[in-house]
């Protein structure tokens, strides 16, 4: 019984949320161009960021993965009324179902998702999973994290969730997408994950001293992270 009322509440909040954050992007460049030629990525994400980035890539029909367990089924109703598909599954359950779930919706054409220190941490620890869909299906990892100006960080929470309050500014830094080899060894797929990661705490490390930086200092990382690969 509180699994509608939990997802009703998060839903609502939400959406109450959403339409008054102000959000500037860095790095998108490397999302549209993937889009731009018909090739769908893997977002991957850490759990502290998800409400606003559950609002900033909403209706959008990226397949994400679902854990089992409570929190997992109030979580999937929220994302699934906001736009969302799942796929169900988890690090320690039902991981390789959900990885073929998702294998397929990319190749139908469909973004998939992970929240990558979740469902339960340890927070900020990239888990493999996106890494091994991107060597099953030849698609890229897209490493994203959300900073926002004012907000809530939940001090007891694992994730340190970051809540944010009505109008607030936020950005989002995306890193250069990362592909992964179809026939790469366990070598390489170390390399991979420790590539992501390293991805993943540098856009997180931008994004949250975004708004405690000098205008000179924002804008001349404006021009790092927007500048498109190949244009002099």
């Amino acid at each position: 019984m509180q699994i509608p009322l939990i997802a009703a509440a998060v839903t609502t909040i939400i959406r109450v949320l959403g339409p008054t954050l102000r959000f500037e992007s860095l790095g998108r460049q490397h999302y549209e161009q993937s889009r731009a030629r018909g090739e769908p990525v893997i977002f991957t994400f850490w759990h502290r960021c998800i409400i606003s980035a559950t609002w900033y890539w909403r209706s959008r029909g990226i397949v994400v993965m679902n854990t089992t367990n409570f929190d997992g089924q109030w979580t999937r109703r929220v994302i699934e009324h906001l736009g969302f598909g799942t796929a169900q599954g988890s690090s320690t359950r039902g991981g390789l179902r959900g990885l073929g779930v998702m294998a397929r919706s990319l190749q139908e054409g469909r973004d998939t998702a992970f929240t990558i220190d979740g469902p339960r941490g340890p927070r900020y620890v990239a888990k493999p999973g996106p890494v091994m869909l991107a060597r099953r299906s030849g698609r890229p990892i897209y490493v994203f994290h959300i900073g926002v100006e004012k907000g809530r960080t939940l001090e007891k929470s694992w994730d340190l969730m970051r809540i944010p309050k009505l109008f607030s500014r936020a950005v989002m830094v995306s890193a250069p997408l990362i592909f992964v080899p179809p026939k790469a060894a366990a070598d390489e797929l170390e390399r991979k994950q420790a590539e992501m990661q390293a991805a993943l705490e540098r856009v997180r490390d931008v994004a949250e001293s975004w708004f405690g930086l000098s205008e000179a200092e924002r804008e001349r990382l404006r021009q790092e992270w927007n500048a498109v690969p190949g244009r002099l």
